[in-house]
């Protein structure tokens, strides 16, 4: 195991906003998941319900061809936050996950894995972030107070390349865009479109994106735990050159495309399209 010993969470600038959320909505990409989605969906269903969060539960089954599907529908039976959907479109955890973003009805949203690598209790204190106003919460293994369990060792090493590399194309302070284990605003979540990545690489899009086109982040320390059932879906020889695109791509929005995606200017078209709405109408047209 690895931990670091500490305690309090890195908080990036927020802005003054007490915006309240009501609804979370936890999308869970799921491919071959019957070893594990049953624990994975009655721990988070708990948790929230006990700390008192509303919620919903997006299990997206990813063309299984195990028993994940069944076992979906034979818990929607008892946990009535539960909302199982099938991926339509070719398979793909960034597919799948986009799926999900779209059957959303939460006004944030957390992203969880299947194989409940991530920690349930994590999630609340996801949510109390955002509640604080911040657009983004984003979880760090690898500040003090994060911690891992059973990572493979070369996995690790790669993780921390990457995520060192990234850091310093973007001049950002966070060293864990690699993980999906996020949460976001809806409205992030609407001004990141189109997602682009229909695999793995939607996990450094969505975080990347976030930053890049001026949403407000905080950061806590968070713990996780290698898949104690199950295959690893993340194949990384397949996956390096498409990580690889969706930094190159975020990477030349932020410096070549003159600001025209950022929160502001969005902002700004949307205010200049409700004011022309309200414009009485001219008795020449």
């Amino acid at each position: 195991m690895t931990q670091s010993n500490a305690t309090q969470p890195e908080i990036a600038p927020s802005r003054s906003d007490s915006r309240q959320l009501h609804c979370l909505t936890i999308v869970i990409p799921a491919m071959n998941e019957a070893g594990c989605i049953e624990s994975t969906v009655e721990h988070l269903h708990l948790e929230l319900k006990l700390k008192q969060i509303p919620h919903e539960l997006i299990v997206v089954d990813d063309h299984s061809t195990d028993d994940t599907w069944n076992k979906l529908l034979s818990l929607a039976d008892h946990i009535p936050t539960l909302r199982p959907i099938q991926n339509q479109q070719q398979p793909g955890f960034g597919r799948a996950i986009v799926c999900g973003l779209n059957a959303m009805q939460g006004d944030a949203v957390v992203v969880f894995m299947a194989d409940e690598s991530d920690d349930v209790r994590d999630v609340p204190r996801y949510w109390q972030l955002l509640q604080q106003g911040y657009d983004c919460a984003f979880g760090s293994r690898f500040c003090k107070g994060g911690g891992t369990i059973d990572y493979p060792w070369m996995k690790l090493r790669l993780n921390r390349l990457a995520n060192t590399f990234i850091r310093f194309l973007f001049g950002i302070r966070f060293n864990d865009f690699t993980n999906a284990f996020k949460a976001y605003r809806r409205e992030v979540i609407e001004g990141c479109r189109p997602i682009l990545s229909p695999h793995f690489n939607l996990t450094v899009e969505l975080p990347l994106k976030a930053v890049v086109r001026g949403y407000s982040w905080g950061t806590i320390p968070i713990t996780w735990r290698n898949r104690r059932t199950g295959l690893a879906k993340l194949k990384i020889r397949e996956m390096g050159s498409r990580y690889f695109f969706i930094v190159a791509y975020v990477w030349l929005e932020k410096y070549f495309s003159r600001g025209d995606y950022h929160r502001d200017r969005q902002t700004a078209t949307v205010d200049s399209v409700s004011s022309v709405a309200e414009l009485p109408r001219s008795n020449h047209g």
